[in-house]
């Protein structure tokens, strides 16, 4: 078969691997010869804490990456195979190595960020006077920007109507693997200069993480053995995914984010199974298409990227000042007073993971109960999460505030205590992650300041010393809450 291309570049991003890469088997497949490439981009790194889990994460998982392209260009008797990898802008890095390397084309797979996007038109830009081809091709999500419409052809802003019309359109076609294999034959020796191993996270200027001791399993190989542990799960996953203290969720995030995973692999297996009746693979399924929904309303909207979905909810005035500050440090430092909240988020800076469900309570306490922009608290979540992506983030905080397309209603407040007591009845998160309460019982656990004072004595637990009064009461807080939100009533 002819080939377009001389010599082509495989630019990784966000699909750290090689099984259904939709960008590489087009590379391979349209061009002679295939360099691959990944660049630890500066403009990005420069703004993460020293000690990231993420860097640490994309680092190990470059590894694999790496010891994989060599193996498989090996079974095609190629010597030298592999990435490589720079540490650069990648906005330069990516045009000045497709000069080196004399590309024709560079492939990637689409990213739908908005500084990403304006990164590649730079990208494109530069190649483009050089007379290079920019080629991406879409592999994060199934559906994409407007490939589910509504019938008057309009993007889809409710979540209900946008699944069943996802429902509708995906078959065979949208879940196929991209046969990379098939064409490793055209992966292309790295030049001497290039024969490098993947930069440790020292000569990168980061620290290591606990990513090891909390065995978060990285890399192609982790995505997997994770997958394969939750399809013993699946079935379950509609009752078990909404208590913490339960190993519920797939814990598949961090692998969706980075892309080791395929997600038409995922999909694919879900859909498989809600077809023959699976009501958990149904419901984890129902998942999948919320993280495509989110993807195509950053795409479609690209103003709520920083700005309410509904403009109406930017005239809230919410806290300020610096009572409103020290509000915001309690609630990031876990000492609201209320267990769950606290214990979630000992969890997302301890571990850089936070339950969905936690996720949920937590951003609605600090927006309804706390009365504190659901910006503060996305930005946040985006420094702390391993599996921090915009789209879903930006999402999930506007829903909890009422903010977002298909979001809760305003008036729909969660009760920090009765999500305690509904989600961890046993309190056994909240003693996991709070063990200066592990002494109080049940009722106590869940709200302490209610506690009898022999059982705090007994528990060792003095309210204001080892563990904060409340910082609101909720009743007077959602009080406070409804009036904020009488605004959005009179635009």
């Amino acid at each position: 078969m002819q080939k377009k291309y001389n010599t082509g570049l495989m630019w990784f991003r966000r699909d750290l691997r090689l099984e259904d890469n939709a960008a590489l088997y087009q590379a391979l497949k349209s061009c002679r010869r295939v360099f691959c490439v990944f660049v630890f981009d500066t403009a990005i790194l420069d703004s993460l804490p020293r000690a990231d889990r993420r860097v640490e994460f994309i680092r190990e998982s470059l590894v694999e990456l790496d010891e994989g392209l060599r193996r498989l260009a090996g079974k095609h008797h190629i010597q030298h195979g592999g990435l490589i990898v720079t540490h650069a802008v990648a906005s330069d890095a990516l045009p000045l190595l497709a000069t080196q390397l004399s590309a024709d084309a560079v492939f990637t797979n689409h990213d739908y960020e908005p500084q990403a996007r304006a990164r590649d038109a730079v990208v494109q830009a530069k190649l483009e006077q050089e007379g290079r081809a920019f080629h991406t091709f879409k592999d994060h999500v199934i559906f994409e920007n407007a490939e589910v419409l509504t019938l008057a052809a309009k993007p889809y802003s409710v979540f209900t109507p946008y699944k069943n019309a996802w429902l509708k359109k995906v078959d065979g076609f949208y879940l196929s693997p991209y046969p990379v294999e098939k064409y490793a034959g055209a992966l292309a020796p790295r030049p001497a200069e290039h024969q490098r191993a993947v930069p440790t996270l020292r000569k990168l200027g980061f620290e290591e993480t606990n990513l090891k001791a909390l065995k978060i399993p990285t890399g192609m190989s982790g995505g997997i053995q994770l997958f394969e542990d939750f399809l013993g799960r699946m079935t379950a996953y509609g009752e078990t995914r909404n208590f913490p203290a339960v190993k519920g969720p797939s814990y598949l995030g961090i692998h969706l984010r980075f892309g080791t995973v395929s997600i038409r692999r995922l999909t694919s297996t879900a859909l498989e199974r809600q077809k023959m009746g699976d009501e958990g693979a149904a419901v984890w399924l129902s998942e999948l298409i919320w993280r495509d929904f989110y993807a195509q309303i950053l795409s479609n909207f690209p103003h709520a990227a920083t700005e309410a979905f509904k403009p109406e909810y930017d005239l809230i005035d919410w806290e300020k000042g610096p009572e409103a500050q020290a509000l915001f440090d309690a609630w990031c430092e876990g000492r609201t007073g209320y267990p769950l909240v606290d214990a979630a988020m000992a969890q997302i800076n301890q571990t850089g993971y936070m339950h969905n469900r936690l996720r949920m309570v937590v951003a609605s306490f600090l927006t309804k109960d706390l009365g504190l922009d659901w910006r503060w608290g996305e930005r946040y979540f985006a420094e702390k999460l391993n599996d921090f992506d915009l789209a879903s983030n930006n999402g999930g905080w506007q829903w909890a505030s009422s903010s977002g397309c298909d979001a809760q209603p305003y008036f729909r407040i969660f009760n920090p205590t009765s999500q305690s007591e509904k989600f961890d009845p046993e309190g056994k998160f909240i003693r996991r992650y709070l063990p200066a309460l592990a002494g109080l019982p049940g009722s106590a656990l869940h709200a302490p300041w209610l506690a009898k004072p022999l059982e705090l004595k007994s528990a060792g637990v003095e309210l204001g010393q080892n563990y904060p009064m409340p910082v609101v009461q909720h009743d007077e807080a959602r009080a406070l809450t409804l009036q904020r939100y009488a605004v959005v009533k009179k635009s």
